[in-house]
């Protein structure tokens, strides 16, 4: 099997999954190289997993010709230059979330990518695993009847307790819509489709924030960014639902991401994960019945967007996780802090179809063509 080989760039606190799961089980992709601005970070990732090269700058590593795509695993307002770079270079990307900081940088990249024949992939890909996919099969056979809204929520008080590093949560291309709204979004459209419309409201609810985990405990973060978005998103196919993501309160579990139908209620698991419980309610049992998940990838299995385009690119078929999808997940989110600032509803102008849904595997970790 001829592997498509990838670089990566930025070994920060996601890379180890990525690097767990590209050596251990996504069969059709191989890191030739890593970079970091830290050296001991690459040099770490380099004898762990047997990588056979580092490369000084980034620019090394967009000028091997060994290299078809690189993985740009760099902090959220760094995506643009990254990306932006290896495509001025000739490579296809694959961006952890978001695909930029604005709608501004996303509409850059995407027109330099057309523009070079190239492709971006981006992230989540929790959408591709056995939860979601288990869902959209639910939906798409009729199991809610017709879709009428959905609602959901991500509620939490914050990283600065907990993350390492957590200064960049709050700056520009942070805060909680950016930073998890991808998942619950991305989500969404595969569910449900294009969005055609978002009225929201946003707040910053404190101004400083105060580290509390190591090593950074006791130094104060000034917030750029808003920290508590809500409002109410119109679908193309007619269905209407809230969303809400918060870095400012205070809650004791993650809030349920329910869609509602004419002819039942589903209820789909956090879309941070790949394989949690699906439940499932319909008028003739009259309460919720766990749904058996119908496709692979249950475990965390980041980097399975990422094999998906190398097995599109390869057998030229779209990517699942594709620019089409992560802009149109950029222009949604940036479209409530729109629409807050000019008190009125915001039209969604991105494209979107949704890709085709996974398939079961023969071997798990290889994609079918």
């Amino acid at each position: 099997m001829t592997k498509t080989k990838i670089a990566i760039i930025g070994i920060g606190d996601i890379s180890g999954i990525y690097l767990d799961n590209v050596t251990k089980l996504f069969k059709q992709i191989e890191i030739v190289g890593v970079c970091d601005l830290i050296p001991e970070r690459a040099q770490r990732a380099k004898e762990k997993y047997k990588i056979p090269k580092i490369y000084d700058t980034m620019h090394d590593a967009f000028a091997d010709p060994d290299v078809k795509i690189v993985l740009n695993l760099t902090r959220p307002y760094e995506h643009f230059e990254v990306t932006k770079a290896a495509l001025e270079a000739g490579k296809h990307v694959y961006s952890e979330k978001p695909l930029g900081a604005s709608k501004k940088e996303g509409e850059q990249l995407v027109a330099l990518a057309k523009a070079k024949g190239l492709c971006i992939g981006g992230a989540p890909d929790t959408f591709l695993g056995a939860s979601i996919q288990t869902c959209r099969k639910l939906i798409d056979d009729g199991f809610i009847g017709e879709p009428v809204g959905f609602n959901a929520a991500m509620i939490c008080r914050g990283h600065e307790s907990w993350h390492p590093d957590p200064a960049f949560y709050y700056q520009f291309g942070g805060g909680p819509m950016l930073d998890m709204g991808p998942y619950y979004i991305t989500a969404l459209v595969n569910l449900l489709g294009r969005v055609k419309a978002v009225t929201g409201i946003t707040r910053t609810s404190f101004k400083e924030r105060v580290i509390t985990s190591q090593p950074f405990r006791g130094q104060t973060i000034d917030v750029e960014v808003p920290t508590h978005i809500t409002g109410i998103m119109e679908l193309e196919n007619g269905a209407i639902g809230n969303l809400t993501t918060t870095f400012d309160v205070i809650y004791d579990e993650q809030a349920h991401f329910e869609i509602y139908g004419s002819e039942g209620t589903l209820i789909v698991p956090d879309p941070n994960f790949f394989g949690n419980s699906v439940y499932l309610l319909r008028k003739e049992t009259g309460e919720y019945k766990e749904m058996p998940l119908l496709f692979d990838y249950k475990d965390n299995s980041r980097g399975l967007g990422l094999a998906d385009m190398a097995a599109a690119l390869k057998n030229d078929r779209p990517i699942r996780a594709d620019m089409e999808q992560t802009f149109h997940v950029l222009d949604i989110m940036t479209a409530f802090q729109r629409s807050s600032d000019s008190q009125a509803r915001e039209e969604i102008t991105s494209p979107y179809t949704r890709r085709k849904a996974m398939e079961k595997a023969e071997v798990l970790g290889i994609i079918p063509d």
